[in-house]
């Protein structure tokens, strides 16, 4: 044999297997989606895949939490803060081919404050009094009232712009604009996701993408030791990462997340209807225990419904520090002075199980005693957010800024307050930078003093990814895993 003919075949075998991973990536997540339309439901796996990658909105977010031109080029505010009138991208087009035009926009936004709407954030859309196409490329919205976080909404995952003619099977075969194409779904194991060789803007440096989805934490090291996987972007098991930030072949991204991390009370469901009751669970909590033992340290604490690293954030967690003794007396004056029982119902995240694990011990120490549920994330979309069928539950509120949720009543967690729902409304119509943030100190100030949740902690971004992988985001500032700048290095 011709050895150097064969070690040319050798060497050209490797060049193409690089290429072929250079235009790869396999992403692992541990949720999969209940279905692929972001407008129609409150699963953050769906922005998870979909979100910037195949779905793209007038604005986006970047990297750095900040709010930047999505299909919309630039934007004129009128003077009086009503009028918001965007340009379109000239040559914008669906991945169907069909083009994207200031219709499209117009029956997006309609259907998303549609009464009949089943937009999961709704309220977002809820001050919009008019959507009109100016021509073809411009579309001007009209507010009911100045609003001065509008340009920050229109950047959620729930207000991606959608094709008409797709939403008969958008669930299953979803069509945006973004610089990937959906590709395939293999329920129950993964998506992928082509690169859109028309994409109107900056193209994609990968080829392909896929997500696997693994929700056991031990199958998650056994891929990612094996390489089988190029990343795991919330890495769900955090004992697991010294291992990684001790092997060459790995990175582990250690940043901030918009996750607010909860245990959710039902404000309507005796005994959580009185203040009392919520105060002493509040109370009964140790978060410190909590990070350690279920997140190995990674998380910080919260003591409100605001991310630490947010310049308004308040640290209120002494309203709520760890007493059992005080949420004894607080369960005595409220009438169970031998405690009482209620479900503890919990999502797939590693954060719910092993923290549900946790606190219910906790809890059982001050008389409270739970009955644990481990349910799919279906399941918990339909008993507890949709059906409020729970007493307590855990789960992390990834959506940006999303205070606001505290005023819509019908909300999961069932909380009604009339003077809350005022300072939001307020809020939401001030532009004034430094009374926004009073009034967000407010926000933050009443449901701490009200315990309407108990605050655990602010969810970490723990990710593992292949040391020549470039560009998935350190921080989470939406639910999103923004594959449209990853790429690979030599």
């Amino acid at each position: 044999m011709n050895r150097s003919l064969f070690g040319s075949a050798a060497a050209a075998a490797l060049l193409v297997g690089f290429a072929a991973q250079a235009a790869d990536v396999t992403v692992g997540l541990q949720l999969e989606p209940p279905h692929l339309d972001p407008t129609s439901a409150a699963a953050g796996a769906i922005d998870q895949v979909l979100y910037s990658n195949v779905f793209e909105g007038l604005t986006r977010f970047g990297s750095d939490g900040s709010v930047n031109p999505g299909v919309a080029e630039s934007w004129v505010i009128s003077d009086d803060g009503l009028e918001y009138t965007f340009k379109l991208h000239e040559g914008v087009k669906f991945h169907d081919g069909s083009d994207l035009d200031a219709g499209d926009v117009v029956f997006s936004l309609d259907r998303a404050r549609a009464e009949d709407s089943t937009n999961a954030q709704k309220a977002l859309f809820a001050n919009i009094a008019g959507v009109d196409a100016v021509d073809a490329t411009t579309v001007k919205v009209t507010l009911a009232k100045p609003q001065g976080n509008f340009l920050f909404n229109m950047a959620w995952g729930d207000a991606v712009i959608v094709a008409p003619e797709s939403i008969d099977t958008i669930k299953s075969n979803p069509v945006g604009t973004g610089a990937f194409k959906f590709g395939d779904w293999k329920q129950g194991d993964s998506i992928s996701l082509e690169k859109n060789a028309d994409y109107w803007g900056e193209p994609a440096k990968l080829d392909s993408a896929t997500f696997k989805f693994i929700s056991d934490p031990t199958a998650a090291f056994a891929a990612m030791m094996a390489e089988d996987i190029d990343a795991f972007y919330v890495y769900p098991a955090p004992e697991n990462l010294v291992q990684f930030e001790a092997d060459p072949r790995f990175t582990v991204l250690a940043g901030n997340t918009e996750g607010e991390t909860i245990m959710a009370m039902n404000n309507k469901l005796p005994p959580f209807d009185n203040k009392l009751v919520r105060q002493a669970v509040s109370h009964a909590i140790d978060r410190s225990a909590i990070i350690d033992g279920a997140m190995f340290g990674y998380g910080t604490p919260i003591g409100t419904h605001f991310a630490p690293h947010n310049p308004a954030y308040l640290d209120l967690t002494g309203n709520s520090e760890y007493d059992p003794e005080k949420a004894k007396a607080l369960l005595a004056e409220a009438g169970f002075p031998d405690g009482f029982s209620t479900t503890l119902k919990l999502p797939p995240p590693s954060y719910a199980r092993r923290g549900g694990e946790i606190i219910a011990a906790q809890l059982r120490e001050v008389g409270i005693e739970t009955e644990i549920s481990n349910l799919e994330w279906a399941q918990w979309l339909e008993q507890a957010f949709k059906g409020y069928d729970y007493g307590l539950t855990i789960v992390s509120h990834t959506e940006p800024m999303d205070i606001g949720i505290y005023a819509r009543p019908e909300y999961y967690f069932q909380y009604d307050n009339a003077d809350f729902q005022k300072l939001i409304a307020d809020l939401d119509a001030e532009n004034d930078p430094a009374k926004r943030t009073e009034m967000l100190h407010m926000a933050q100030t009443i449901i701490s003093e009200d315990y309407v949740n108990a605050y655990l902690f602010q969810l970490a971004q723990t990710s593992v990814v292949n040391a020549k992988l470039n560009g998935i985001w350190v921080d989470a500032p939406t639910q999103a895993v923004d594959l449209t700048a990853v790429s690979w290095s030599d």
